[in-house]
């Protein structure tokens, strides 16, 4: 499908992707380039790359396909480095968990070219980050959004899409305000809710005896709290207004809790915890039937 891929972020998600493609054969070569030597290495040794760049210009310079693997709010930066680059033909897509942002960059870094960039959301990834942890089976089953702008080009939005659907992925449209406002509240919100959760126990007396009394369910709570920080950090930030949103919602919900358990109000408390225990319950039956159409 590609004959050269530029890869500009060498991490988990980045490599996972170049992986992914090469054992499905949609790309001929994979060249890369990130600030970090001893990631481009251990890239190259893990076959993500087959060959480097010493620059993210060079790198795009005679590529057909682009993947901008970067933390989002870095996205502009690299974008500017490689407009000049560009080839007329090439379709220049991400990975980043916040799309409102990504496509303002776009559009200034790339100007009249910024139809070629299709921005992208693929819902996978782990709490480990790195290339050391690059999978192939990362994106496989996955739900990918794709959120192009008035100005995307209909001819690279559909080889993104293709590219997507031949890694055996589910794709959906959307627009970039709907996806920043849902994900704030799926993804980034969770995320937030595990760090908090982690810093309050962290910072009450006899944390570590605490913590060593977690069972499962707090094991499973707080998982995402593993997650690398740089990243969320950016996430958090480039969201900003969506995720303080959200997080006034949920302490507005908090306070209905915790409201009904000062009243020691347990026909409110019980209805409260039904509502959310059966829509969890119809939720968790709604995504396996979808995993399974997959």
């Amino acid at each position: 499908m590609f004959h050269r891929l530029a890869l500009i972020g060498c991490g988990l998600m980045g490599g996972s992707l170049s992986l992914a493609m090469q054992r499905a054969g949609l790309v001929q070569n994979v060249i890369g380039y990130s600030p970090n030597p001893a990631t481009v290495q251990e890239a190259l040794r893990r076959g993500v790359l087959t060959e480097t760049a010493g620059s993210a210009g060079l790198a795009v310079a005679h590529a057909d396909l682009v993947v901008v693997a970067v933390p989002v709010a870095a996205t502009g930066s690299v974008l500017k480095q490689i407009a000049g680059q560009l080839r007329p033909d090439a379709v220049v897509t991400d990975v980043g968990s916040t799309k409102q942002n990504v496509i303002d960059d776009a559009l200034e870094a790339l100007g009249a070219r910024a139809g070629q960039f299709v921005p992208a959301h693929p819902i996978a990834g782990k709490e480990v980050a790195g290339v050391a942890h690059a999978d192939p089976d990362l994106y496989r089953d996955r739900l990918v959004i794709l959120t192009p702008a008035r100005h995307t080009r209909i001819g690279p939005l559909q080889q993104i899409t293709n590219l997507w659907e031949a890694l055996g992925c589910k794709v959906q449209t959307m627009t970039p305000q709907a996806h920043d406002a849902a994900f704030a509240a799926v993804s980034h919100l969770p995320h937030m809710t595990a760090f908090a959760l982690m810093h309050s126990i962290l910072h009450q007396d006899d944390a570590a005896d605490t913590l060593a009394l977690g069972g499962s369910g707090f094991r499973d709570f707080t998982r995402i709290a593993a997650g690398d920080p740089a990243m969320w950090r950016d996430i958090f930030l480039c969201n900003r207004e969506e995720m303080l949103r959200q997080t006034e919602q949920l302490i507005a919900s908090l306070h209905v809790f915790t409201d009904a358990i000062a009243k020691c109000d347990g026909e409110a408390l019980h209805a409260l915890i039904s509502e959310a225990s059966e829509a969890r319950s119809q939720w968790r039956m709604i995504t396996r039937d979808e995993n399974a159409r997959l």
